[in-house]
């Protein structure tokens, strides 16, 4: 029954460690657009995952006649469940009231499936292949696998296919690779044409979810949000959605609110003009996030500025604002003003390179810190490298959380500044989409507010302005340690705080 079935079983063990991988990769990246906090979800993720592997291989024992047969019937399972995995996660999110067991279910499912594999093909070729070159060739194939899923899921499948897609392209993987073995085992055995049957309506259905799988994905995310869904995107670095209505547009990155057309004057407006217009005739700026040239629109309300580098590390996000009418409305064109240079780079690994006092005003306008990579940019070491980079008498202001929602977090952001020398001036604005949000100047010199603005701003005045500067009790400052790349306290906190503010 097994002649000629050397190549086809080696085969599959490369594409069992791909497959399985893809399936794990998915998975953990699904639930951190979805939870956040991406270490949380990949270290629980693959945990689960190796543990499931190790189950399933365990159970093989029990396993002790039919080998050949249980190992394309648990291909066809794993292509089926695999190949499922990323639009059922999407969609239980919003229909199902603990996310967590069906990630979880689905993840040890998956596991304990692909763990029985690669032991079933150890005792199939066992009496085929010498010992110890089977051992060699297996390991050495499952590993190789491993790499190739792991190189080509960020670079080819999460922005070319995006998560769907890939899910049900790799169950085709393995549900093709049954119905091959199936051809390939000549002599009849009970159940094959069973087998066979179901292994073609399950690439039936897997091919069905793959032709269909932008619609399903949309039909999903359009049930996570209150908004139409008028864009979706995954890029190298996140998913990006924008919902409409006939009032608004929202920015959500990895599900997370990023901007509410309706009130995002407010934020920027309090973003930019409290620092900058306290400078006279500032000429050199740079933004570090903000590729949707929001503030960016702010600053060129100050005519003598000449130059400004946006440094934002997705490209996507910034053709996007710079080349869809909608948005160019939203930012007055400003991302193709000709005094602007986009660089799509690591702002960490930038800004460490940058010039020394090479800028009069330096806005720092990234996410908040779900994570540690985004973490690593409220750091100290992030921020010793933008006092080098701001000019004397300059000004930089950072975007800091809420004061209220994630109190500890924010004067921790406050702290860390003051740690490497800057003088620093925290304050707050009403944004109506997020609540009180907090920003801080950070200079090399007593800061004190501008008595004048702009021109047709619709919130920053001397009156709001002095409000912002303004701490009630319940967000006064609270002690909080410093934030470092060997801590990371912030992002701590911010999980800790955040948390307790959905529950």
């Amino acid at each position: 029954m097994v002649s000629g079935l050397g190549i086809p079983l080696f085969i599959s063990v490369f594409a069992v460690a791909t497959c399985g991988l893809i399936y794990e990769l998915i998975a953990g990246t699904v639930a951190s657009y979805l939870l956040g906090d991406s270490v949380t979800q990949f270290s629980t993720v693959i945990g689960v995952y190796l543990f499931a592997m190790g189950i399933g291989s365990y159970l093989t024992r029990y396993i002790r006649q039919n080998l050949l047969q249980f190992f394309v019937r648990t291909e066809i399972l794993v292509g089926l469940v695999g190949g499922f995995s990323a639009a059922i996660l999407y969609f239980s999110f919003q229909y199902v009231s603990n996310f967590r067991i069906v990630l979880y279910s689905l993840i040890t499912l998956i596991g304990i499936l692909v763990g029985v594999e690669i032991p079933l093909i150890l005792r199939i070729m066992k009496d085929r292949v010498e010992f110890k070159d089977l051992v060699s060739r297996v390991f050495a194939l499952d590993c190789v696998g491993a790499l190739f899923a792991s190189i080509v899921f960020p670079l080819v499948l999460v922005p070319i296919l995006g998560l769907v897609r890939s899910s049900f392209l790799f169950g085709i993987i393995n549900v093709a690779l049954a119905l091959w073995l199936l051809v390939i085992i000549r002599d009849e055995f009970p159940w094959r044409r069973f087998l066979q049957s179901g292994a073609i309506a399950a690439l039936i259905a897997l091919s069905t979810g793959f032709v269909y799988s932008e619609q399903l994905t949309s039909f999903a995310e359009t049930a996570n949000y209150q908004d139409n869904v008028i864009y979706a995107k995954s890029s190298k670095v996140q998913r990006i959605v924008l919902t409409g209505s006939e009032h608004a547009v929202k920015l959500h990155l990895n599900g997370n609110l990023q901007f509410n057309s309706r009130d995002e004057y407010r934020y920027h407006e309090a973003l930019v003009h409290v620092g900058l217009a306290t400078l006279d005739r500032p000429k050199r700026g740079l933004i570090l996030g903000g590729g949707d040239g929001l503030a960016l629109r702010e600053v060129f309300k100050y005519p003598s500025v000449e130059s400004v580098t946006l440094v934002d590390l997705d490209k996507v996000v910034t053709d996007l604002f710079a080349g869809q009418t909608l948005l160019t409305q939203l930012n007055s064109g400003s991302l193709t003003d000709p005094r602007v240079q986009i660089v799509n780079t690591d702002a960490f690994i930038w800004l460490r390179d940058a010039p020394p006092a090479s800028f009069d005003f330096i806005i720092v306008d990234f996410p908040d810190p779900t994570n540690f990579s985004v973490g690593k940019l409220y750091t100290t070491n992030f921020y010793n490298a933008l006092h080098r980079a701001l000019a004397v008498g300059g000004v930089a202001v950072v975007q800091a959380s809420s004061p209220i929602q994630a109190r500890k977090s924010f004067w921790c952001v406050v702290s860390t500044l003051e740690s490497v020398g800057f003088e620093v001036v925290p304050y707050h604005a009403y944004v109506p989409s997020f609540g009180e949000w907090g920003f801080v100047i950070a200079s090399k010199h007593n800061w004190h507010p501008a008595t004048s603005y702009p021109a047709g701003l619709r919130f920053v005045e001397p009156d709001s302005v002095a409000a912002m500067l303004s701490f009630p009790a319940d967000m006064s400052r609270v002690p909080a340690d410093i934030n470092r790349l060997t801590n990371q306290a912030l992002v701590r906190y911010f999980d800790a705080e955040w948390q307790d503010v959905a529950f």
